[in-house]
């Protein structure tokens, strides 16, 4: 069983991580939350466990870690930002420190992001968004992982959508899905732990069906849902790529697979003020209303409860909030040799 921590603790270590390592301290901070909150709400494919890649691309010269979010283009209450291929946690939460005043004073705000890299779970700039009753709409691309419908040759990331609404309940309906019939993060996952991976997750090379993590990640992810989910994620290609300007399908840099060269992934963030629609108060008092109303709807033989869209990642937070977060061996010691090459010290003893 994986050892918890606080995450106080984790988010501690992973800043004088990064710090030594070259980010600014501030930035350092914004790309620990990123992660441990990630770890907090359960996602751990997604949490620290990344934050070793990151470093060894910072290492390689692939990532800036003190690059700065310049202005491509803005028109009104539209941005077009170029992340200088830094870190993507922190040029994303800066993307939108600087979408929500705009979004404040005109109702909405878009941008997208070009030249950046893998950022961690969408729902954590929604849920940010959330906290300040606003409605984030986000998207990203992702290196190929993803076939379109009827073929084998990965060129979509597994391409999420994401979208969270603050309720007067204390946790926002979270909105966070890839566009893939499995987060991609889960065949990682397997393989690390050499278990196999359902039928139907994935196909081979070749485009049989595989139930090995090696063999899927070699090949491709199946799209949610037949074609529907391959229109879906050509959608998020067209807003977080083509839109952007950043790398389109196959060009996207894969973050573990090309050591020698960057990623370039794109985003595009729309960001919407309640209060420009109706009373904050009204809407969450309205949205409250069909919270309850969906789970008093008759249940299915053998269901307790009928849970909304993000609810159990509220409670997974609040149990790991007091008990810690898991953070498993393999990533403990990728942890530590980070700490022994850095000359930092190692606090998850």
């Amino acid at each position: 069983m994986p050892d918890r921590f606080p995450p106080a603790q984790v988010k501690e270590l992973v800043v004088a991580i990064a710090a030594k390592a070259g980010v600014k301290k501030k930035d350092a901070a914004i790309l620990a939350d990123a992660l441990v909150d990630a770890d907090i709400h359960g996602t751990s494919t997604h949490g620290v466990s990344r934050l070793n890649i990151y470093i060894r691309r910072i290492q390689k010269g692939l990532i800036d870690p003190k690059a700065k979010l310049t202005i491509d283009r803005k028109r009104g209450s539209a941005m077009a930002f170029d992340a200088g291929n830094g870190l993507g946690q922190v040029q994303a939460v800066k993307a939108l420190e600087k979408l929500i005043p705009k979004a404040k004073r005109n109702g909405i705000a878009a941008a997208t992001v070009r030249n950046s890299q893998h950022f961690g779970t969408l729902s954590y700039y929604c849920n940010l968004a959330a906290k300040q009753d606003m409605i984030l709409f986000a998207t990203t691309s992702c290196e190929p992982a993803m076939s379109p419908e009827g073929s084998c040759q990965a060129f979509f990331g597994t391409n999420p959508i994401a979208a969270s609404f603050p309720t007067g309940k204390g946790w926002p309906v979270k909105v966070d899905l890839a566009t893939s019939v499995v987060a991609r993060g889960n065949i990682i996952a397997a393989q690390k732990k050499g278990q196999p991976i359902p039928t139907g997750w994935a196909l081979t090379v070749d485009g049989e069906p595989t139930t090995d993590a090696a063999a899927a990640l070699a090949g491709t992810v199946l799209t949610m849902a037949g074609h529907k989910g391959y229109a879906l994620a050509l959608m998020v290609e067209i807003y977080s790529s083509v839109l952007s300007g950043s790398a389109v399908g196959p060009a996207i840099g894969s973050m573990y697979k090309h050591m020698d060269r960057s990623q370039d992934v794109g985003h595009f963030f729309c960001l919407l003020d309640i209060s420009a629609f109706m009373d904050v108060a009204k809407f969450k008092f309205r949205l409250d209303k069909a919270i309850d109303e969906i789970k008093s709807c008759r249940k299915r033989p053998g269901v307790n409860e009928i849970f909304v869209p993000g609810e159990r990642s509220y409670q997974k937070a609040q149990q790991n909030l007091m008990q810690g977060i898991a953070i498993d061996e393999a990533t403990r010691k990728e942890l530590k040799t980070l700490c022994e090459e850095l000359r930092v010290k190692y606090t998850l003893e």
